[in-house]
């Protein structure tokens, strides 16, 4: 399956694949400590730590640069991972936005394209969401997904972390 489509975009973003030469321009962004202060790896704001985020989502071959459908600017980060063939799910995560997106529908836009997609592939979406980051579970709850446990989970060349595990199922036959 093709976790890293080419043509992700509504009115309000457009979510390219994800490059090794988009680093500076996306650290530009990741690089405001106040993004990170609700996550579980707060120092994601510094670049040698924000160098392994960025490994990670170049080899997971589901990363997207989020950029804004007007200026196309880079705005933020998400991917597809941990696809499960055997439960027909797949996870949606690693997403953040620079604080200018923050409360004007950015997240509800990207979610929904990734949502939509992956459902055409899948029975279920998850998403994973540090215990402490208040701002990402009411946005989950914001798009209808479901808090279904509490576990601790590794990160990608990081100390793992309590999340709480959110499911958005397929509603119609598909």
């Amino acid at each position: 399956m093709n976790w890293q489509p080419h043509d992700l975009r509504n009115e309000k973003v457009c979510l390219i694949p994800l490059k090794e030469d988009d680093f500076e321009e996306l650290y530009a962004v990741a690089s405001d400590s106040l993004i990170w202060e609700q996550h579980p790896n707060k120092n994601r704001y510094q670049r040698p730590v924000f160098l392994n985020f960025f490994e990670g989502a170049i080899q997971s071959k589901g990363a997207f640069i989020i950029r804004d459908a007007y200026t196309m600017e880079a705005i933020g980060s998400s991917r597809f991972c941990n696809y499960n063939q055997a439960a027909n799910q797949i996870e949606i995560g690693y997403t953040f936005f620079a604080r200018k997106c923050w409360g004007k529908l950015y997240n509800k836009a990207v979610k929904d394209l990734m949502i939509n997609y992956a459902l055409q592939m899948v029975n279920s979406v998850h998403f994973f969401v540090g215990a402490e980051n208040l701002r990402s579970q009411k946005a989950m709850e914001k798009l209808g997904a479901i808090k279904i446990r509490e576990l601790v989970m590794p990160y990608y060349g990081e100390p793992d972390r309590l999340n709480f595990e959110y499911e958005i199922k397929k509603t119609s036959p598909g």
